[in-house]
């Protein structure tokens, strides 16, 4: 191991660990039952319970996904910064779960197909497929784009609410990719290059009389990303707040806007656990990310893999595939297609670190990090305004 102060860390206080995994409540409280209960047959009038009680009956509704918006950081800043998030902390709701790992690939997926990640089988920011692992958002690998290889229709079955084509309001630089595809497939698409632009078409289609618009703004993920917990976070997440003040001062009556988000973050900075030789020796590929980080073992040393990572322990939840797959971290049906593209074992941190793979970067070390089934990560908004 290189380049980590585990106790305490080298740029954070000492953690309080949690226990063990805060797991998705894919029967409950769960960002994948919001499509279903919104276009299902019951409508706004047969709402779950965790829906805040403003929801129920509405006439149209609006669901923003914020990427990176978790719930921990969202109350620490309405009471730390209350002025950033004015709108935000007016609205009626509380915590639910999104899934496992907590990343935007997953977790969008399944927001928008209402399948968990065992059953629509995108189970990772990188993805092992046949021995070359894809970074799905770009869906390239080393050798380049993976897309006449690897169909995003038939590597993700799963149709988008319910089958149902719906107004998409997200980012024009999206338009077309293969991610797009693989999860909003078949989707009316009313692309924005200034975020602006979305407040404008959201009231539009509203007057139009559609009854159900999905938004999807990721500002808030990249500085986080980028910058962190500090002056950009907040200067970003008040601009985020202003924002949904626009929307909600557009809608026409007996209308909700729905705010969540994929998953939550924790600052890790250079707090990065290279993997050493003796762990190495074992492993014939990684995928995943730094906070959800599958190793792929070499043929018959799976055993000897999962036993040198029992020295990361004190940081981090080392897990078999087969644990993950019987403890339901992602979903209680998993496809063979899904544990095809599982490793043998995981390293799921639950201190402040992430674990380094060469192949895995990127334009800028990411300050803030998320993957794992802590509660900052795993806890989201659902959180509603009612006109």
């Amino acid at each position: 191991m290189s380049r980590v102060e585990r106790t305490p860390y080298a740029d954070r206080a000492p953690v309080i660990r949690d226990e063990s995994p805060r797991c998705p409540d894919y029967h409950g409280r769960c960002v994948t039952n919001i499509v279903p209960a919104l276009l299902g047959p019951g409508g706004t009038e047969a709402l779950p319970d965790f829906f805040p009680q403003i929801t129920r009956g509405a006439r149209q509704v609006v669901l923003l996904v914020v990427d990176g918006l978790g719930w921990h950081q969202l109350q620490d800043r309405i009471l730390r910064a209350p002025a950033a998030t004015t709108t935000l902390a007016s609205m009626q709701g509380s915590a639910i779960t999104t899934i496992a790992p907590t990343t935007t690939v997953t977790a969008l997926t399944s927001i928008a197909t209402g399948a968990t990640p065992g059953e629509h089988g995108l189970v990772g920011y990188r993805i092992d497929f046949a021995g070359r692992v894809v970074q799905m958002l770009r869906w390239a690998d080393d050798k380049g784009d993976a897309r006449r290889r690897l169909s995003p229709r038939d590597v993700q079955p799963c149709p988008p609410f319910l089958g149902a084509s719906v107004p998409v309001l997200s980012k024009a630089e999206f338009d077309g990719t293969a991610f797009t595809e693989a999860h909003l497939r078949d989707q009316r698409m009313f692309s924005w290059r200034a975020a602006s632009s979305m407040v404008v078409d959201v009231r539009n289609l509203l007057a139009s009389g559609e009854r159900f618009v999905y938004c999807y703004y990721d500002g808030v993920d990249k500085i986080a990303h980028e910058r962190g917990f500090g002056d950009y976070y907040d200067s970003e997440l008040s601009f985020a707040d202003a924002m949904v003040g626009s929307i909600i001062e557009r809608l026409p009556a007996d209308t909700v806007l729905l705010v969540t988000a994929d998953h939550g973050q924790v600052h890790v900075g250079g707090n990065t656990i290279a993997l050493s030789t003796d762990v190495m020796e074992h492993v014939r590929i990684q995928s995943g990310e730094g906070r959800f980080r599958w190793l792929h073992a070499r043929r018959g040393r799976e055993a000897d893999l999962l036993e040198s990572c029992r020295r990361f322990d004190d940081v981090a939840w080392v897990v078999t595939r087969e644990q993950v797959v019987e403890e339901k971290w992602f979903g209680g049906r998993v496809s063979a297609d899904a544990m095809r593209r599982m490793g043998d074992v995981a390293l799921v941190p639950f201190g402040p670190v992430s674990f380094e793979d060469p192949a895995d970067g990127g334009l800028f070390d990411l300050v803030c990090r998320h993957g794992s089934l802590t509660a900052d990560e795993m806890l989201v908004p659902f959180l509603a305004h009612r006109a």
